[in-house]
């Protein structure tokens, strides 16, 4: 019988990004979004063209796993991870990230900075900000679970001056009522500051629900 081996290799690789608006000395927040499953990030940043583009610049990263949407093999969709080889994929999302964030120079302005998840960004949005102690203005969570493995003591270095937002719409249908009366618990026990929002619509995200947060 052969014997098969599973074996890693380290390389150099790219990928892209989106930006919206500009970054300069009228930049008053910066948000750096994570889009859900199924986006490509410039689709994904379009639902915050509604924002005021002198005071806000947007970043938004593109998941590295590309795949066909439909039998029709023409739309074009994206994952950040699935549970193969989770540790060492996110390891490389994260550091993508650091890239971005490096390579941005968002210390250049005294900006607010604003980090949100939607969908299954929202592992990844808290995933950074833990593994990196991100202290960022805000965090919102948006339809998405948080990660398992994370606990109060990753976020033990946020203060009360970090506003968390969780915004889930009411008729969402990959939410149970129970289980999200559930999380609400658990993810109040990690962020005791967060505060839970609602919107009448679905698994979407409702660019209405950010424009007053702050």
């Amino acid at each position: 019988m052969s014997t098969t081996t599973e074996k890693e290799i380290s390389y150099h690789t790219t990928n892209s990004y989106s930006t919206l608006n500009n970054l300069n000395e009228s930049t008053k927040t910066v948000w750096l979004v994570f889009h859900g499953i199924g986006y490509l990030s410039r689709y994904f940043i379009r639902l915050f063209e509604g924002f005021d583009k002198k005071e806000n610049y947007i970043i938004a990263p593109q998941a590295p796993s590309k795949y066909y949407k439909g039998e029709d093999y023409r739309r074009v969709g994206s994952s950040w991870l699935t549970r193969e080889n989770t540790a060492l994929e996110t390891k490389n999302v994260l550091e993508y990230i650091d890239a971005i964030v490096s390579t941005e120079k968002l210390t250049k302005y005294n900006t607010k900075l604003v980090v949100l998840g939607y969908s299954q960004g929202v592992s990844i949005a808290s995933r950074w900000i833990a593994s990196r102690t991100i202290h960022c203005d805000a965090l919102v969570l948006i339809s998405g679970g948080f990660p398992k493995e994370l606990s109060k003591e990753n976020f033990s270095f946020l203060t009360n001056q970090t506003r968390v937002t969780h915004i889930l719409g009411e008729n969402d249908p990959y939410f149970e009522i129970e289980k999200v009366n559930a999380e609400k618990v658990r993810v109040q026990e990690i962020l005791p500051q967060i505060e839970f929002r609602t919107h009448q619509g679905g698994h979407e995200l409702d660019p209405k629900t950010l424009v007053n947060l702050f």
